[in-house]
C-alpha cells in the first residue's frame, strides 16, 4: 500500500465512522476501488490504526464531557456522570458477547465482498428512512410541537441501542446509523442519542485493538513492515483530522433531524454494489 491509497483510506474511515454509511462497508468499497490486495494480516493491522484513530479524534471533540465522566467514574461519585457511563457499559455488554463468541461464526457465514455490504447498506436505508419518518409523525402529534424533545436515555435503551451495535458488525450496516436511529425510535433526545453512540463505541473499538494486538504480537500477523510505517502513519492523521471534523459534524446533523439524507446515499451506494456484485 502507497501513501496515496492509506490517504484515502484514511479520509474514508474518518468520514463513514462517525456518518451513519457505514465505515467497515466503505472501506470494503474502498479497496475494490483502489485495487489493494492487502492479506488479512496487512488489513487487520491497518484496520486496527485507523480504528484507534477516530477513538481519540471523539475524545478529543468531546473532551468537556469526557474528562467529567471518567472522573465521576472511577472516583465512585454516584452522580449522573456516574451512571452515564454506567449505561455506555450496559450498552456494551451485547457487542461484548457477539465480539468474543460469535465474531468468527457471523463473519464466517455472511463473508465479505460488495454484495452483502450492498444488501446491508440498503437496510441502514430503511433504518435511518423509518426512524425519520416515525420521528417526525411522534413530533407531528405532539400537542406542543415546540417543546417535543425526547427522554433521557434510561438503561433499558443503553442496552437496547447496544443490541443494535452488536448487529451492526456485519459490514454495510452503519454502526453509528443503527445506534442513532434505535435511540431516535426509543424516543430519546436527539441531542443526547448522538453522543452517546459516540462515546459507546469507545470500549468496545479499544478491547478489539488489543485483541487485535495480542493476535498481531503472538505471531497469528505479519509485521509492520508487510504496509510501512509512512502508509500507516498517513492513515492514522487522516482518520484522525477527518473524523474530529466528521465528529462535529454529526453531532450538528442528528441535532436537526436531517439523517433521511443519507438514507438516499446508502440506498443508491448499495443498489450499485448489489448490481456490481451480482
Amino acid at each position: 500500500m502507497d501513501w496515496i491509497n492509506a490517504l484515502i483510506m484514511g479520509i474514508v474511515q474518518g468520514l463513514a465512522e462517525y456518518l451513519p454509511i457505514s465505515s467497515s462497508g466503505h472501506l470494503e468499497i474502498c479497496r475494490e476501488l483502489l485495487g489493494l490486495d492487502l492479506s488479512g494480516a496487512e488489513s487487520l493491522e491497518f484496520d486496527v490504526m485507523l480504528h484507534v484513530a477516530t477513538v481519540l479524534s471523539t475524545i478529543v471533540v468531546l473532551w468537556r464531557e469526557f474528562l467529567p465522566l471518567c472522573t465521576s467514574f472511577f472516583t465512585f461519585k454516584g452522580d449522573r456522570n456516574f451512571f452515564y457511563v454506567i449505561k455506555i457499559l450496559v450498552s456494551c455488554v451485547p457487542v461484548a458477547v457477539v465480539g468474543l463468541f460469535f465474531k468468527d461464526t457471523i463473519e464466517g457465514f455472511f463473508g465479505g465482498g460488495l454484495g452483502i455490504v450492498g444488501i446491508c447498506l440498503c437496510v441502514t436505508a430503511a433504518l435511518l428512512t423509518f426512524s425519520y419518518f416515525f420521528r417526525t409523525r411522534e413530533i407531528n402529534r405532539s400537542t406542543n410541537v415546540n417543546s417535543y424533545r425526547g427522554r433521557e436515555i434510561t438503561m433499558l435503551d443503553a442496552f437496547i441501542i447496544g443490541c443494535a451495535q452488536a448487529v451492526a458488525v456485519l459490514p454495510g450496516l452503519s454502526r453509528s446509523g443503527s445506534t442513532i436511529a434505535t435511540g431516535l425510535l426509543l424516543g430519546d433526545r436527539r441531542d443526547q442519542v448522538a453522543q452517546f453512540s459516540f462515546f459507546m463505541v469507545i470500549i468496545p473499538i479499544l478491547g478489539e485493538a488489543l485483541l487485535d494486538l495480542k493476535d498481531i504480537i503472538g505471531g497469528e500477523s505479519v509485521s509492520h513492515a508487510s504496509i510501512g510505517w509512512m502508509p500507516m502513519l498517513i492513515g492514522f492523521i487522516a482518520s484522525f483530522v477527518v473524523g474530529c471534523i466528521a465528529c462535529k459534524w454529526m453531532l450538528e446533523i442528528v441535532k436537526r433531524g436531517k439523517l433521511v439524507w443519507f438514507a438516499v446515499y446508502c440506498l443508491i451506494v448499495g443498489v450499485i454494489c448489489i448490481v456490481t456484485a451480482y
